[in-house]
């Protein structure tokens, strides 16, 4: 079954030690870098990663999504906030799978309750990342069982020849 992870972005960006003294100097940087860490966990994890930003205090913005990486990114509409968002995310994903949502919000943690959704604390949630994070790179760095092999490290003539003669019938 599919999982999807609906994440609060803000909710990460002031919760997790990684963007600490990052956030003084403007919050674009912030959201790239995270969903940046959200892409390397969906990769490794095969979930899908969908990312909420709340915008309801930006002056005539208009909600839109876009593709970074893989990840789904939302922007709210002025006048909304993220929770109302994820709220409608959620609503739509609980037939197609798993849904996880991402938020330290009390208030929004009982709502997706009632929606069938599981939620995860900020905390919770960098745990994971990480260790699925450690671990894929674990097995991309994994190194190649073949890469001892003495006809790896023949020159090209040398292994058509043995080839050949590999094939020849007797």
């Amino acid at each position: 079954m599919q999982e999807f992870y609906v994440v609060d972005g803000y909710n990460i960006i002031h919760a997790w030690p990684e963007f600490e003294g990052m956030i003084d100097n403007g919050l674009d940087h912030c959201r790239d870098k995270l969903i940046g860490i959200l892409a390397n966990f969906a990769g490794f994890d095969g979930s899908t990663v969908k990312v909420v930003f709340d915008a309801h205090l930006v002056k005539r913005g208009v909600e839109h999504r876009e593709m970074i990486h893989g990840i789904e990114v939302f922007y709210t509409q002025e006048g909304e906030t993220a929770d109302s968002l994820i709220e409608r995310i959620v609503g739509d994903l609980g037939k197609q799978g798993t849904v996880y949502v991402v938020t330290s919000d009390w208030d929004e943690q009982r709502i997706i309750f009632g929606r069938g959704a599981y939620r995860l604390t900020p905390k919770e949630f960098r745990v994971q990342v990480m260790k699925v994070n450690k671990r894929g790179q674990e097995e991309f760095n994994k190194p190649n069982p073949t890469e001892g092999y003495l006809e790896d490290k023949l020159p090209e003539d040398i292994r058509r020849v043995l080839e050949k003669w590999r094939r020849r019938k007797n």
